[in-house]
């Protein structure tokens, strides 16, 4: 593991790091310019980064900006990315807002075997051929790398019930 990890009263690690022995490759698309430098300043999910009232852009590499087609200013968009300081291998964790430890699929932790992390958010700006997105907040540190982009969809992303 690239760093020594603090383990909370409660909280169960896996013995290996699951990234030494990857299944699959990831592509990033490209990277998330945020306001958010350390993590000690930056917000601990989407709906405080809201509160701050600071925007964010995606920048795409160059080869990405075509697949920007269709999507439009006002629209929500699902935003992958990956945390690239969060731990890997923990199976139980002990949150400081939560009254005992949960499994990490029971929560929005970034640590996790993939530190997979997604937001929706709105698009505020636009500029498709420099595969520039303005978005209204996001929970990241600046320089995140960009998994995917989705639109998000009422039909589909709104479960049911």
């Amino acid at each position: 593991m690239p760093e020594t990890w603090d383990i909370r009263e409660g909280e169960v690690a896996l013995d290996r790091d699951p990234s030494e022995h990857p299944d699959a490759g990831v592509v990033f698309i490209g990277q998330i310019r945020s306001p958010w430098m350390r993590r000690e300043d930056c917000p601990k999910n989407i709906g405080r980064a809201r509160e701050r009232g600071q925007g964010a852009t995606i920048e795409l590499k160059p080869e990405f900006a075509p697949a920007l087609a269709g999507l439009s200013v006002g629209k929500p968009i699902i935003v992958m990315y990956w945390m690239t300081h969060a731990r890997r291998d923990l199976l139980l964790q002990n949150p400081r807002h939560v009254e005992a430890p949960r499994g990490t699929f029971a929560l929005r932790s970034p640590n996790r075997p993939n530190p997979v992390a997604l937001s929706s958010v709105v698009i505020t700006s636009l500029d498709a051929a420099a595969g520039r997105i303005g978005i209204d907040a996001i929970d990241c540190l600046d320089g995140t790398p960009v998994v995917d982009i989705k639109p998000w969809l009422e039909t589909v992303d709104i479960p049911p019930g």
